[in-house]
């Protein structure tokens, strides 16, 4: 990335800085919504959600990963070790800890085992098997902000209520849209500039509006990348 090699540093030494400022980015997200959650009495459903969304946002450190050689997926090392410790805290963590207290619902640890986890799982695929592609940048971006943001607008505001798998509002509906657009427009302007189409992210941002809608809990963080991935290759042939 050009910003490293202003300073003189190699594409490898580049990416191991970048990644490094992923593992302060997300340890420093949780040890905060941590001392939110035990001083000031934030919902732990909130947090949850929050996390989700810092998560999702990890996208963002791509640009300063060089593309060149194999260390571009260190991007994914920060996921890597969240799969071993959400792995390791679903098993055998106590209820006072700091990921029981900001990733789970309800402060159960086997929680982890389940959303959290797949979502490292995901977003690791979407690091390496997808690295810096149209698909995977989508699939992040509506995961990360339209499911993290849903959530918490239907708690807070959701009045007309619906449920297929799980209980869900028009609220929280409308807001998995409209958050699921702008994060997708803004992390390809933002990652992969050339493939800013409009009229795709808005087609692929309103397909995960409706599988997350129709998704079980926990479920969603496959089932909205999943179909989004797929959807952004079938959508290229009808948009171009």
């Amino acid at each position: 990335m050009l910003f490293f090699a202003f300073f003189g540093l190699s594409p490898l030494g580049g990416n191991l800085v970048a990644t490094a400022l992923t593992f302060v980015y997300v340890f420093g997200l949780v040890s905060l919504l941590n001392f939110c959650v035990t001083r000031f009495g934030l919902a732990q459903d909130i947090s949850r959600k929050i996390t989700h969304i810092g998560a999702g946002s990890l996208i963002g450190f791509l640009p300063l990963y060089s593309d060149v050689g194999w260390s571009k997926y260190l991007n994914v090392t920060i996921f890597v070790v969240w799969i071993a410790l959400l792995l390791q805290k679903g098993l055998f963590a106590n209820p006072d800890d700091e990921a029981v207290r900001t990733m789970t619902r309800k402060g159960d640890r086997r929680e982890l085992l389940k959303g959290p986890l797949y979502f490292v799982i995901v977003a690791t695929i979407c690091g390496t098997l997808l690295y810096k592609s149209f698909p995977g940048i989508v699939a992040m971006a509506n995961l990360g902000w339209g499911d993290g943001v849903a959530p918490i607008v239907g708690t807070l505001y959701g009045r007309w209520k619906y449920k297929i798998f799980s209980d869900k509002s028009v609220e929280g509906s409308l807001s998995m849209f409209i958050f699921a657009f702008a994060a997708s427009v803004f992390f390809v302007w933002l990652i992969l500039p050339s493939e800013l189409n409009l009229s795709r992210i808005l087609l692929l941002a309103l397909i995960a509006t409706v599988v997350e809608a129709c998704s079980p809990q926990e479920v969603d963080n496959i089932l909205i990348p999943a179909v989004v991935v797929v959807a952004a290759n079938f959508v290229q042939r009808i948009i171009w």
